[in-house]
């Protein structure tokens, strides 16, 4: 038996051993110089005809920010947000002991209107930074942002930013989910890609 099997092994050595003595070879001829004769090179592959026509799927009447934006978060996506905001603040106020004085105790439901809002303070914040989030409604002059008091109060933007979610975590399976990793927004992440996909045709590239 131990002979058998020193000489399977030997032979399963040399045939490795011959192969990669070839691919050294071919990859020695590779190496080679050779020199490219200019009059007769080889044929290009040929070129296909593109028939498509280019651009969105999606009619615009104009090419605002704002509609580029509502394409990817139309009201489907807007409406699961301020969906599982609201299931979330209520199963959080459901587990929780909270005393009357609570702010939690004061929540209304969201929808899809008011979800609009908060993600373009999100956005506008983004561009007009500063240190710290109460700031932006402060009363003082140099540092008030006096259009977002307009928009949204600072309480109720800071409970939306409290239970603001994007999934059903009664339902997430980390056997079974595709991205773990991004389980707590999988849900939008996942609709906006396709969005992506489906939101354009290709256009030819030359």
């Amino acid at each position: 038996m131990d002979s058998e099997e020193y000489s399977e092994s030997d032979s399963s050595y040399e045939d490795i051993s011959d192969e990669s003595d070839s691919d050294e070879d071919t990859l020695d001829a590779a190496r080679n110089w050779c020199r490219i004769d200019q009059e007769n090179l080889a044929p290009p592959p040929p070129r296909f005809p593109f028939s498509g026509n280019p651009g969105l799927n999606t009619r615009m009447d104009g090419s605002s920010p704002i509609e580029f934006f509502c394409i990817f978060f139309d009201d489907d996506i807007v409406g699961y947000i301020a969906s599982e905001t609201n299931r979330y603040a209520e199963d959080f106020i459901e587990k929780n002991d909270l005393t009357p004085s609570s702010r939690v105790q004061k929540w209304k439901d969201v929808d899809s209107s008011e979800i609009r809002v908060f993600l373009g303070i999100i956005i506008l914040q983004g561009i007009v930074q500063k240190p710290l989030q109460k700031w932006y409604w402060s009363q003082r002059p140099l540092l008030s942002t006096p259009y977002l008091k307009q928009l949204m109060s600072e309480k109720r933007f800071s409970i939306i930013m409290k239970f603001l979610h994007f999934t059903n975590n009664e339902t997430i399976d980390l056997e079974t989910h595709p991205q773990p990793g991004l389980r707590k927004v999988y849900e939008v992440y996942d609709a906006i890609n396709r969005k992506f996909k489906t939101s354009s045709r290709k256009g030819c590239v030359s």
